[in-house]
């Protein structure tokens, strides 16, 4: 069963290895081993790096108490992370994760949502009716990797009734 919570600071160890496993195995047929190694050098924290996710809007998915995948929302609307363990990809846990976010951006009344989606986020992203605006060749190190910039455009919220 798919639970979801919200992120704390000691989260941060395992969402780091759900997010290089997603690189290194999820992504794999996507990006070289090179590629994914430039990416997502290390799978452990280094506690002299701030913790991004802190200063975000950023949920959790467990199953068994294990933690699946993360998604984090910035205050302007920009979906920094999303990614899960490649063993739950189809099984609704970025579904899960995406349903909260967007809910929380329309509670929010954010008028639109961007991100920059990988090969492997791209067509997770639109079949939700996200639209490519730009595709990328994003440096990293020596090598550079393609990703698109996406957004959804999000309904107004309703005005009051009169």
């Amino acid at each position: 069963m798919i639970r979801l919570r919200p992120y704390a600071p000691g989260d941060r160890a395992a969402v780091k290895t759900v997010f290089y496993r997603a690189v290194h195995e999820g992504a794999a047929g996507h990006y070289t081993a090179a590629q994914r190694a430039a990416w997502a050098p290390d799978p452990t924290v280094d506690p002299a790096q701030p913790d991004r996710l802190v200063g975000q809007f950023c949920l959790l998915c467990e199953r068994d108490g294990q933690i699946t995948g993360f998604m984090s929302l910035c205050d302007d609307g920009y979906l920094d992370m999303a990614f899960v363990l490649p063993e739950v990809r189809g099984k609704g846990d970025a579904a899960a994760l995406y349903d909260a976010i967007l809910a929380e951006a329309q509670r929010r009344a954010l008028p639109r949502l961007t991100a920059h989606a990988s090969l492997l986020a791209r067509p997770f992203f639109a079949r939700r009716g996200w639209r490519v605006e730009q595709t990328e060749d994003h440096p990293v190190g020596p090598l550079t990797l393609r990703r698109f910039a996406m957004q959804i455009l999000l309904p107004a919220a309703p005005g009051p009734q009169v």
